[in-house]
């Protein structure tokens, strides 16, 4: 397993993140421990959770899965780089949600308790709250950092301004600030070439791609919905709606079936071949899926395939201000 540095920092963590949002909603309990300890088995110490996870099971399952799972064994928990999220309402009573100073303690607490741990290692804002003031936020996150309750501090979904934003206010309040952003990244989805990336290059921020496969799209479907195979319903709307991107797929998949790689090892190695990403999140819901996963840590994409792959998949004309500053 090759480890990097997440962004700036001195953190070292695996090139794969391992994403838990379907325990407890699509993988029972001992599936998930199963997953958790074959990912340490590969070398994978980067986990990503969050307190909203385990619908339709109660908010906060997924957090209560993997606390059992460090329960079964102390040592589990010093080989993991622990992830979790907050922004989502937990339940109906105020305060108990979003990033008020109050909140931030509260939901740290709740997530602590949840995943049996004194501390978490990326504390990771899941969203913008724009009705306060960075001052207040951070003021939250400063005080629990304090008291050795979180180490580091992330953002999930945020755009290229938010992040020069929060680190901005941080860096005048002689605080770390953000060190990686989590977005929505992948070959079929590359906004974030325009402002998210270049502002987590000058900020030092390292990317940690959510939905690398674009929702499934990009492993290989176009077989199983046109062979009758079961398709997800959001994967059959899609190619119903969207009506460029079954023609690019239908490219895609012959070039994958060319260079003899699975549809979504590529997607996968693509990322990984992209240098302002740290570890892409997949999302396993069984062993063998992750064991499938793995194999793209060792998938070298020649620049002919990558080529190809941006002709497909073209970005957006380049990095924010350049692309369309003159």
């Amino acid at each position: 397993m090759e480890y990097k540095n997440l962004g700036r920092s001195g953190l070292k963590v695996s090139r794969l993140c391992l994403g838990t949002m379907n325990f407890g909603s699509q993988t029972d309990e001992q599936e998930s421990f199963r997953i958790m300890v074959r990912a340490l088995e590969l070398g994978i110490n980067f986990f990503d959770t969050a307190n909203v996870y385990g619908r339709p099971a109660p908010v906060g399952t997924t957090e209560s899965i993997i606390g059992r799972w460090f329960a079964q064994d102390g040592g589990r928990r010093e080989k993991v780089v622990l992830a979790t999220k907050l922004f989502g309402q937990m339940d109906p009573w105020p305060n108990n949600a979003r990033f008020s100073a109050l909140g931030i303690r509260r939901e740290c607490e709740a997530s602590l308790k949840r995943m049996q741990t004194d501390y978490i290692d990326l504390y990771q804002m899941h969203h913008i709250v724009r009705e306060l003031t960075w001052d207040e936020v951070w003021q939250g996150f400063e005080q629990l950092f304090a008291s050795g309750k979180i180490v580091y501090n992330g953002s999930s979904n945020f755009a290229g301004w938010h992040i020069a934003q929060a680190n901005e206010a941080a860096k005048r309040r002689n605080y770390l600030g953000l060190i990686s952003e989590q977005s929505l990244y992948n070959l079929a989805e590359r906004t974030v070439e325009l402002e998210v990336i270049p502002a987590c290059h000058h900020y030092g921020l390292g990317l940690i791609p959510w939905s690398p496969l674009s929702g499934g799209l990009l492993g290989g479907v176009l077989k199983g919905v046109d062979g009758g195979r079961r398709s997800s319903e959001a994967i059959k709307n899609r190619l119903a709606n969207d009506l460029e991107i079954r023609p690019k797929l239908e490219v895609y998949e012959l070039l994958c079936k060319e260079i003899e790689v699975k549809p979504a090892i590529v997607a996968l190695a693509w990322l990984l071949h992209q240098p302002a990403v740290t570890a892409p999140i997949i999302g396993p819901r069984t062993v063998e899926q992750l064991d499938d996963a793995f194999v793209a840590l060792s998938t070298t994409l020649s620049k002919e395939t990558l080529d190809k792959l941006d002709e497909i998949f073209p970005g957006p004309g380049g990095a924010a201000p350049e692309a369309y500053a003159w």
